[in-house]
């Protein structure tokens, strides 16, 4: 194994990182605002700018008026991309190597930061920033979300002076669960600081984020993070904003991948030589709920051009303050798109309540605090439902978009979020500030990963990385700046690596490893047992669709890529694993044991 390793894979014990601008102390004025914006369970050609035909506008112009990344990457699933995007460590370093939903004794799998990171929020307030969030958090134990529960990993204990939003991964955008301001568990109806006439999640998130400009008093610089859950599931969208997507998707999903594939090539957000990926599903022209289906991908659209138009206000306040010219803003994605079958009704999609049985089913009161991420019935008694034939968008119904919307979110790409495929883990990286990014409407084509955010952040904010904090050693940082590829330099890095639910893969250059595996023997999260996947290995330079497995031309790059993954494995705590690996059976070339 080369020496040099651990220095290549960003994770030995650094000095205090050298800082460009901590070179030289700015004054609180002179040093930039940050907003770091981020949405939930959308595929990497879901914006106009990077190929899509829903209405975004107002991320459009940041990106015409900034930067954008082409092979940018999350962490494939939602709070070990956040883990990573908080701390600027590999989700495992920081106790959330798989979900926040069980606790297993092994330290990469605590589910819950642990006490040897930090957050930006940290180390920015630390460094005289006010600190907001808005949005979903999504980084402590499940079961510490109740009332009188251990608070510790809550945003106002890992750095944020404010708080609202939701703590846990999803829910009802008309009813959320979780939802909390600063320190108290609250619901729509109880919060006393905010009370519009039709509450809506993700408005309310850009409402409360919009409070916290208006009154941040400007005396010194701020960090604001915007974490919208659009466009997770459920699709829910009021009927006003479904209305402008009605009839976009009546030709269905072959028709709308093959037309985000020639937008997509003609924006160079992908190359030229990049093959669609197989469909893998049923043809538009066989489906037939073609209404409700069109329908939840209206609904989708709506969701993210509601979100669009919050982040268009939140640009607006800016303005009219006169800061944004001095505010870098940020936007990225925690995952692929979403495959997964919620809402998908009976075995064969029949419509049916959410709730396996109805009976003595009686709504909340309003001043109960909403703790289910599906609720079977709404606080006005409508029972919930799902099943392929109910139209999305009201509060009383519950659905995912399904796989086939999913493989036009993620055009060209296969496989979705929680794969560490292309798929998976591709991210659209927006990067505005006129101050500063003069090369403005270019790509940039630099690998980079949600890891990098926060070096580059405490970079451009002249912040240090603490080797302690509160008593406790810190994990030195993973990731690296972007800082570079602002003037399109190369970044200096060798490798990036991934692991979700035994889903692997390293990158080295072009070339990219990575391989399927499966949990077994347990429900979610219960899991005893795991088989790993066959390693496969692609030239993304001229195959970033993953269609040609190189492994058996090139063995060796595949052997010397492994050998290293596996190395990082047991350093940034990914082994132990707390499921038990059972050894695929060795296939006989004797016998044929299909037969």
């Amino acid at each position: 194994m080369n020496k040099n390793y651990f220095s290549l894979i960003g994770i030995s014990v650094l000095s205090p990182l050298s800082f460009q601008i901590a070179a030289q102390p700015a004054q609180q004025h002179n040093r930039p605002n940050i907003i770091l914006i981020m949405s939930d369970d959308m595929g990497y050609s879901d914006l106009g700018c990077y190929g899509s035909e829903i209405n975004t506008p107002n991320l459009d112009a940041l990106a015409k008026n900034g930067l954008r990344f082409t092979q940018f990457y999350n962490q494939g699933r939602s709070c070990p991309t956040r883990a990573s995007l908080m701390t600027g460590l590999y989700p495992h370093q920081t106790g959330i190597g798989w979900m926040t939903a069980v606790s297993h004794d092994e330290d990469g799998y605590k589910g819950e930061l642990n006490d040897n990171c930090v957050t930006i929020a940290q180390v920015l307030k630390n460094t005289g920033y006010s600190t907001y969030m808005s949005g979903k958090w999504h980084l402590q134990y499940d079961k510490h979300t109740l009332p009188n529960s251990p608070n510790h990993n809550w945003p106002l204990q890992r750095g944020f002076d404010r708080f609202y939003g939701m703590l846990v991964g999803a829910g009802n955008y008309y009813d959320p669960t979780t939802l909390c301001r600063n320190n108290t568990l609250i619901t729509p109806y109880t919060d006393s600081e905010y009370k519009p006439d039709n509450y809506y999640f993700t408005d309310a998130i850009t409402d409360n984020a919009l409070t916290y400009l208006r009154e941040d008093k400007g005396d010194k610089p701020f960090f604001l993070y915007v974490a919208y859950t659009a466009a997770h599931w459920p699709m829910h969208a009021p009927e006003d904003a479904i209305a402008n997507y009605q009839g976009k998707y009546d030709k269905g999903w072959d028709y709308i991948r093959k037309l985000r594939l020639e937008k997509m090539k003609e924006l160079g957000v992908i190359d030229a030589n990049v093959a669609m990926s197989p469909p893998g599903e049923g043809s538009w022209e066989d489906e037939p709920d073609k209404l409700p289906m069109a329908r939840r991908m209206e609904t989708y659209a709506a969701m993210i051009e509601i979100m669009d138009q919050g982040i268009g206000r939140l640009i607006n306040e800016l303005k009219k303050k006169g800061i944004l010219e001095k505010t870098i803003i940020l936007f990225l994605q925690d995952n692929g798109a979403c495959a997964e079958g919620i809402g998908f009704g009976g075995p064969e999609g029949q419509s049916r309540p959410v709730a396996n049985d109805t009976t003595g089913l009686k709504p909340i009161a309003s001043d109960g605090l909403q703790t289910q991420v599906i609720p079977p019935v709404t606080r006005e008694g409508q029972i919930v439902m799902a099943g392929k034939e109910v139209l999305a968008g009201p509060a009383d119904t519950y659905l995912a978009y399904l796989k086939p919307w999913a493989m036009v979110s993620n055009t060209p790409f296969k496989k979705f979020k929680k794969y560490v495929h292309e798929g998976g883990i591709a991210t659209p990286l927006i990067i505005h500030w006129p101050s500063v990014i003069k090369s403005t409407g270019e790509l940039r084509d630099q690998v980079g990963n949600v890891i990098d955010i926060m070096p580059t952040l405490l970079e451009l904010a002249g912040a240090e990385y603490p080797q302690s904090f509160n008593g406790h050693k810190i994990t030195s940082l993973a990731g690296i700046s972007l800082v570079p590829a602002f003037k399109n330099q190369p970044l200096s890095r060798k490798f990036l690596f991934w692991e979700h639910e035994m889903n692997r893969a390293v990158r080295m250059g072009n070339w990219k490893l990575v391989s399927t595996g499966k949990l077994m023997d347990g429900g979610y999260g219960l899991w005893k047992s795991y088989q790993n996947g066959k390693w496969e290995l692609y030239d993304l330079a001229s195959d970033r669709s993953e269609l040609k497995d190189l492994s058996g031309q090139y063995p060796d790059i595949a052997s010397m890529m492994s050998a290293y993954w596996e190395e990082w494995a047991k350093a940034a705590k990914v082994m132990p694993a707390p499921w038990k690996e059972i050894k695929q059976p060795v296939r006989s070339v004797y016998v044929d044991l299909n037969q």
